[in-house]
């Protein structure tokens, strides 16, 4: 027993460290650099159909047959009783279908640094960043410092 709680343990403990460290590595590092070019790439829709799925339920009354025993040995004496149990399941059905809107590409906001962190030799980066870190580089001259704190490097926009 105390073979198979250890391995209880472990596996609890591998898995809280993994989930622990998938957690951490969600924030980027700020990036810095030299305002070059932003960019803004629309988010695209079409639309679409899907099957509707509506719930169907049925209900049924079921005998339901129950026994007792009382007594021992050669005065045992059972008991025999029906109850009528009401039972329902219930299932989805497809009925029609519905439109939505389906996304095909999500809303982008990109900004292309020069000299990123300090180091000359790399410039033209893009980076993804969000809609606050984008507003911030609209508003800025061209080739001023940035400071990017949701930013992912990425190889196009």
């Amino acid at each position: 027993m105390p073979d198979r709680t250890a391995r209880a343990a472990l596996g609890l403990a591998a898995v809280l460290l993994s989930t622990l460290t998938a957690c951490g590595l969600d924030a980027p590092d700020p990036v810095s650099g030299l305002k070059d070019d932003i960019r803004h790439v629309p988010r695209k829709t079409a639309p679409a159909t899907r099957p509707h799925l509506v719930k169907q339920c049925s209900a049924e009354d079921v005998r339901v047959g129950h026994s007792s025993t009382t007594g021992s040995r050669g005065h045992r004496r059972t008991r025999t009783w029906y109850t009528t149990e009401h039972r329902r399941t219930c299932h989805d059905v497809r009925q029609g279908t519905e439109s939505y809107t389906k996304e095909i590409r999500p809303e982008r906001w990109c900004v292309r640094l020069d000299d990123v962190n300090g180091d000359r030799g790399q410039d033209d980066v893009w980076f993804r960043v969000d809609h606050g870190d984008y507003t911030e580089a609209l508003i800025a001259r061209y080739h001023t410092r940035l400071r990017l704190d949701s930013a992912t490097r990425t190889v196009y926009c």
